[in-house]
């Protein structure tokens, strides 16, 4: 409990930012069926696949805690069993209670440290069905170690119900340690995932789409990022020729599993990445990686407990300090402008986070909004999610709605149709908001100060206005 309030601590806790815009949407329309009338395209694909909406509904109409409240115990509830799950996983590796506690420590301190290319971290900074999926994914890990496999198929389907990806490559990691000669992972990802398959070529729209999330494609990766898929896998071979020489048994049958493990999906990604696949690039094979960095993590931390740091105060304190103070400046780097820890019923000191919770507050349900298509990119706006904190319908945007697009194909004509209407956004006078309102019927519009001359705007801080549009 203690690494788990340090681990918040340290990473932050910005509960509407980033992937929260694809997510609590779904949960905020199940909590109240009266909101995004019709808007509702570019989140329920996601929604519809994923356990994850109803149980953080379920959670609070059962607890009769505010979405904010229930949030933030989704929170640390998925670092303290992620944590409890490190701790199984190197109590079955290691003998040295240094060992395990480095190894789990390590993790607690490393759960924003970014996956190679893949635009994942270990556990992010608010509550989404990944975050669920990786401490799932670890217990089931241990289970299969323990062969209980009963038990590890349990964690594999909540795994699975809440995020129809991420699961798969736990189950593929466990197939592997039971020693499944014959199983054929292309198959499996063929045929597992509810996202549709298909070789035809991808229409222009979607391939406009796609373009926007380079990592999904391993050629336009930065060396680094190369270096972070095949480092691991030379650290891995490293590892286990030194649990052989220690005779540390469980930790050798990790490592000569995830090895393949790896070489499996990195073949994967460099076919996918193939033009003939273009609508299959989306299956992302090298989010195996989140799997690998969380194992490699412990064991790292478990070697360095046993061999380097065992029970020397300073050692530890040396190891860490620096360790810790990093990853926090580095978060604080990512959200300059909102607080390191959004609490529940706290105002935001963000002036987008303010625009948009006025906008929550003064505003119908039924009311749409048009905003920046790359007003996440905006200095200031620290990725916080429109859609997630007001609550409204807004038009397509060019980040997150792109990546539902990106998943789901038969999105992208809408997808494009919406961003071409906001083309030359900076440039937009009111003729160009009167078109928006009759083609999308646009109520509300969103603006950067100084704003445009002719709108009324009811609303207004230093960064933002909140401007009708009639």
């Amino acid at each position: 409990m203690l690494l788990s309030l340090a681990a918040l601590l340290i990473h932050g806790y910005h509960p509407f930012a980033e992937d929260a815009e694809i997510y609590l949407p779904g949960v905020e329309k199940i909590l109240d069926p009266g909101l995004f009338p019709g808007g509702e395209k570019f989140f329920q694909s996601h929604a519809s696949l994923t356990l994850f909406p109803d149980l953080i509904a379920a959670s609070v109409r059962l607890s009769h805690l505010p979405l904010e409240w229930t949030l933030l115990v989704w929170q640390g509830l998925s670092i303290f069993l992620l944590l409890l799950a490190a701790w199984q996983f190197t109590s079955k590796c290691f003998a040295e209670v240094n060992a395990r506690w480095c190894g789990v420590a390590m993790l607690a301190a490393l759960l924003t440290l970014p996956v190679a290319g893949t635009s994942l971290y270990p556990l992010d900074q608010y509550v989404v069905p990944r975050n669920l999926c990786a401490f799932a994914s670890i217990f089931a890990v241990v289970r299969t170690l323990d062969r209980k496999y009963s038990q590890a198929a349990l964690w594999l389907a909540f795994a699975g119900l809440v995020h129809p990806l991420m699961w798969f490559f736990a189950f593929v990691y466990c197939l592997l340690m039971v020693g499944f000669e014959r199983f054929s992972p292309a198959l499996a990802f063929a045929s597992l995932l509810p996202l549709g398959i298909s070789f035809h070529r991808p229409s222009p729209a979607y391939e406009q789409a796609v373009k926007l999330h380079r990592y999904f494609y391993l050629q336009t990766w930065a060396w680094y990022e190369w270096l972070g898929i095949i480092g691991p896998i030379a650290i891995l071979w490293g590892f286990t020729h030194v649990a052989q020489t220690r005779r540390l048994h469980d930790v050798e049958r990790l490592c000569r599993a995830l090895i393949p493990y790896q070489l499996i999906f990195l073949a994967a990604g460099l076919a996918l990445s193939l033009p003939l696949f273009g609508n299959l690039a989306r299956l992302q094979p090298l989010r195996s990686l989140h799997l690998l960095y969380i194992v490699m993590i412990l064991i790292s931390g478990g070697f360095l407990g046993s061999f380097v740091l065992k029970k020397h105060l300073w050692r530890w304190i040396l190891c860490f300090a620096p360790l810790c103070v990093g990853m926090l400046l580095a978060q604080r780097s990512l959200f300059p402008y909102s607080a390191h820890l959004e609490w529940p019923g706290t105002a935001s000191r963000n002036p987008w986070v303010q625009a948009f919770v006025w906008a929550h507050q003064n505003t119908p349900k039924d009311a749409t909004f048009a905003l920046d298509p790359l007003y996440m990119l905006i200095p200031g706006e620290d990725a916080q999610g429109f859609r997630a904190i007001a609550q409204r319908n807004r038009l397509a945007d060019a980040i997150k709605d792109s990546g539902a697009v990106s998943m789901f194909p038969p999105l992208a004509e809408e997808w494009l149709k919406q961003l071409r209407a906001q083309t030359d956004w900076k440039q937009s006078q009111v003729q160009d908001f009167e078109r928006l309102r009759a083609d999308y019927g646009v109520s509300w519009i969103i603006l950067q100060v100084p704003g445009v001359i002719g709108l009324e705007c009811p609303y207004r801080n230093s960064a933002v206005l909140v401007c009708k549009n009639r």
